[in-house]
Formats: C-alpha cells, structure tokens, sequence
C-alpha cells in the first residue's frame, strides 16, 4: 500500500476539468486525422532490410520498422502476403508510418474494454513509461496502456514519476477513442476510506482476528490487518511482560490481535496480541494459592534474582534471598540455571497487579532443622569463620551460621575475635545456646579450654589467704585482680573493719578465700572471715603457750 504521506492530493475541481481538456483533445485530433492511431488490417508488400511495407489503403503503402515483427532470435513472424493489424502512427512525404506493436496494444486496450465491468473497481498495478502534455502513459505487466492525467497522479514530484510503479483505479472508459484513464488520486481516497471503516469496525466490535507479521523490530511486530498495518508493541505480546518478538515470531506468520488503540492525528494503529489471548491470571486466581508448591522453568537470572515461567503466559520472581537458606550467596547462577525445572513455593501471588513471587529455599530441608538433628547445646562442632565484626565472628557449621561473640572467644578479655582469626580459619567450637524461635546458634571457643578460675581452684581451696591487688571499687564490693589475671570480689559487708573511703584502685590488699565456683567462674574474697581466721591462729598459738606452762607447773609440782 502506497504511503499517503508521499502524494500529494491536487483539487479535484481542477482535476476534472484537466481531464475534460484532455478527452477533448482526444476526440479533436481523431476529428484531424481518422486513420491516425485507428487499427487497420493491412498486407504485407515487401520486405527488406530492416523496412517492411504494408499495404494499408493509402496512396502509398506505410513503413513498418522489421524490428517489429521479429522474434527473439531475430527471426520474421510474418512473410510478404501475410495480413497483419498495424496503427498508423504519423506521415512523412504522405507516406504513412505504421506500428505493429501499437496495433497489439490497441487490441489489447479493445479487450480491456470490452471486459470491462464499472461496478467492479479494480486496483491495477501501473508502472509509468512516458508522458505528455496532459499526463503520463502507463502500462501493466500485460502491456496494456493507460492514461495517467497529472491532477491525479497525486505526488508532490510529477517529473521524477516516468519509470515508477504505481496503484491506479480506473475513472473514465473511452470507448470511441479506445482510451483508459486511471486516477491514483482516487486509489489513495478510497484506501482512506476503507482504512477508515477498518479501523472504526475493529475498535467498535472489539474482536479478535487475525493478521499477517509483515515486519518485526526491537520495539515491536507491524501486523497486516485487511490491508491495514498497525503495530503490536513488545508489551503487548505476552502477560509476561516486554518480550522480545524476533525470538518467539516470524516474517510471515499468522497472529491473532485485538484492536486497542486509534490515534486519528497519526493515524496509528495499536494491536495487541495478548489481548486476543484469554488472561492467564483470570485462570489462576482462584486456583492458586500462597504455600501451594508448583514446577516451574527459570527463564532469565538476573544478578538480583530469576524469572520463572509457569508455562501459561504467566512469569513469577524469585528473588535471591528465596533460593538458599544460604545467606552468602554471590550470585544466582551459582545456584540454578536458565532452563532448568525446579519445584518452588508461591510466597505471593496478587492477580490484581499481576504479581508473583516464589521461593526455592522453602521447598528445600532447613538447614537449622538439619542442623538440630546432629547438635545439642554441649555439643562440640568444628566450623569455618565467614565474617567477622566488631561485636564477634560467624562461623558456618554445615548450613547454617553460628554466632561467636567476642566474649566467649577466649578468656582474655582484652582480645577479640578479629585480634584471634581471619576469614576462612577453620575453629573448633562448642554448641552453648539453640535459640529455637529466632533460629539462632550461639558458640564458644574459650569453654573448650580450663578458665583461669577453674585453673585457680586446683591450686587454691577455700580459707586460703591470697593478697591481690584492687582493680575496681563499686557501691557493692571491690574487685580484686589475683595472679594469672583471675578476678574476685570482695562485698561490702565482707570488709570488716577497713573504711571503704581509705581504698583506692592500685592498692594491694590482702584477704581470704570464701568460697570458688569454678562452674561460673566466680571466687569471693573477705577481709573479715580473714580477720576471723587470724583470730583463730593467735587463739592457738595462746593455747599452745597455755598448755606449755601448765605442764611446766605440773611437772615441777611432780619433782
């Protein structure tokens, strides 16, 4: 179909009257000279060299170019004394010029006419090989000529039109002249309005029907409906989203659209092919429901997550942190593949907007699950470090994460755990807390190892009296740091007689040991039961010196 936007439509007014100027041309120069242009059965007279004469009931016989009447390996079609159907095309010296090919045409432009039918408009295709004052002469592809007046060429650039192909409707039949006139004007209208009553049928019935792909680009596929092109963009190919239509269709090939859009200005024409479809999400939205398991197809992994395809026009998202319940995870593909099949669980489906969200990870055995199966709190565990902050490190036992806080990395507690190991240290562990709720693992290092307390306590019983030095004074008690850096507090109340206002932090101070919980970790120190104990050791040596003397006396009294 011939772009509209590349004619130029002249007024009809003038049109008609060019045409009516022409057609009375045509008829004064029959009226000048009947035989010219008139068929006429002649007789061959003579051939020789390239000329052959004919008899044609003129006082001289007219001259036919041999070139005429010979076949494509250059032999005669005719013999002197054959008849033959020429058309006298001029004079010279009174001797006629006669044409055979004219003659052919001429015939040919007969039977046009004569099976000619005006209430069947035909669209001929034209190709434009001459011109003269009125028009252009035009011929099909059987050689049939045509006459092409200027006002209804409808192009902007009538001199660049002689060699062109064209689309032409017929306006005028002469039969008495045998002439053909054609109007490319009056195509282009007709093809307006046509396209018109197309589109107003296709937007008013809202059917479905179906077009041929004609071209297919980035944005989109031009699709021929009833001779209309309108364009279905990649948005509205499939209920996935923007597809790209070079991979699903082909040049050529049948689809099923709906009109959806008419922008008159531009006359742009907008299909859908989704919209010929029954809507996916209408299906599912009642069959379909959160935790319900499905098998679906990755179709693209993105850096943040996959696409997945239900196989009925519908996609879903997994998102990355739905794939594994491993929480380090790089990147999807270190996961899953585009293509393959996978059984997921729907975490979200919203048919209203179109939403669906799956997880991979939910139909996989939970790593904390596994991971209660083979450990207990007390239980030993060996794990790799795989971050480490300011607060502890995580480690990683099997599947699942631990977290090793600073605290419960060694009995130091000057150092840390980014002090103590780098990423990827493999450590032994001991299981201290399960957090069932929150699914949290907490671990330790340093309770593989004796605390310093419980290295204290084998050394050290209770009543022993030990001198350290104060490290901390608080509103109830005073620490005391003892050798191998092991703490102990002495309460209040256990500081007898010593005025707390006359101890300061540095000081060294002396004591003895109440008691030593080498479970907890704990020893308290006292002053007073100090006090009592040195009591005890002066009531002895007294009564050791008591008994001395009375035996003295006795044993003078026996001499």
């Amino acid at each position: 179909m011939v772009n509209e936007a590349n004619g130029v439509v002249q007024n009809e007014a003038a049109g008609e009257l060019e045409e009516m100027d022409f057609a009375a041309m045509l008829e004064e120069s029959f009226k000048k000279d009947s035989g010219r242009d008139a068929l006429i059965d002649g007789v061959i007279v003579e051939i020789k060299d390239d000329v052959a004469l004919v008899d044609v009931g003129k006082k001289l016989e007219g001259r036919l170019n041999v070139s005429e009447i010979t076949d494509e390996n250059g032999n005669l079609k005719f013999s002197v004394g054959d008849p033959i159907k020429v058309v006298i095309s001029g004079f010279r010296s009174e001797r006629p010029s006669v044409s055979y090919k004219k003659a052919l045409r001429k015939e040919r432009v007969k039977e046009f006419i004569a099976n000619y039918k005006e209430d069947e408009e035909q669209v001929l295709d034209i190709k434009i090989i001459g011109k003269n004052k009125g028009g252009f002469i035009a011929e099909d592809e059987n050689e049939i000529e045509f006459f092409l007046p200027r006002s209804q060429a409808a192009v902007k650039d009538v001199n660049s039109l002689v060699g062109k192909s064209l689309k032409v409707k017929i306006i005028k039949i002469d039969e008495e002249s045998e002439s053909i006139i054609v109007s490319r004007k009056k195509f282009l209208d007709d093809e307006r309005k046509k396209k018109k009553e197309i589109v107003q049928e296709l937007m008013d019935s809202d059917t479905t029907i179906d077009g041929v792909i004609k071209k297919i680009t980035t944005y989109g596929m031009f699709v021929d409906v009833g001779g209309i092109d309108g364009l279905v963009h990649y948005s509205e190919i499939s209920y996935k989203g923007p597809v790209n239509p070079s991979t699903i269709y082909k040049e050529g090939e049948i689809v099923s659209v709906k009109a959806i859009k008419y922008d008159k200005d531009k006359r742009h024409l907008s299909l859908s092919i989704r919209a010929a479809m029954p809507d996916p999400w209408e299906e599912i939205k009642d069959e379909l429901e959160v935790g319900d398991a499905i098998s679906v197809t990755i179709s693209n992994i993105e850096p943040y997550g996959a696409f997945v395809d239900l196989g009925n026009d519908i996609e879903g998202f997994l998102h990355i942190s739905e794939i594994s319940w491993d929480k380090n995870i790089k990147h999807p593909k270190d996961y899953i593949k585009e293509g393959q099949e996978v059984d997921v669980e729907v975490i979200e489906i919203d048919a209203k907007d179109r939403r669906l969200r799956v997880s991979l990870k939910n139909v996989l055995p939970k790593p904390f699950e596994e991971f209660k199966k083979s450990y207990k709190i007390g239980s030993n565990a060996k794990g790799v470090i795989t971050t480490i902050t300011n607060f502890g490190a995580f480690v990683k036992i099997g599947s699942v994460e631990g977290l090793l806080h600073n605290e419960d990395a060694s009995w130091n507690r000057s150092e840390k755990c980014k002090d103590l190991f780098n990423v990827g240290d493999e450590v032994e562990i001991i299981i201290i807390k399960i957090d069932e709720e929150n699914e949290k693992i907490s671990l330790s290092k340093k309770e593989l190892q004796d605390s310093p307390i419980q290295s204290y306590a084998k050394k050290h019983a209770n009543g022993d009296i030990v001198t350290g030095v104060i490290r901390d004074i608080k509103d109830f008690g005073i620490f005391v740091e003892l050798e191998d850096n092991v703490d102990a507090l002495i309460r209040k109340e256990d500081l007898g007689d010593i005025n707390e206002a006359d101890l300061k932090v540095g000081d060294s101070i002396e004591s003895a040991i109440a008691f030593i919980d080498d479970k907890k970790n704990r020893i308290r120190l006292s002053i007073r039961r100090l006090s009592k104990l040195k009591e005890r050791e002066a009531l002895k040596e007294i009564n050791k010196e008591e008994k001395m003397t009375l035996g003295d006396i006795i044993k003078d009294q026996l001499k």
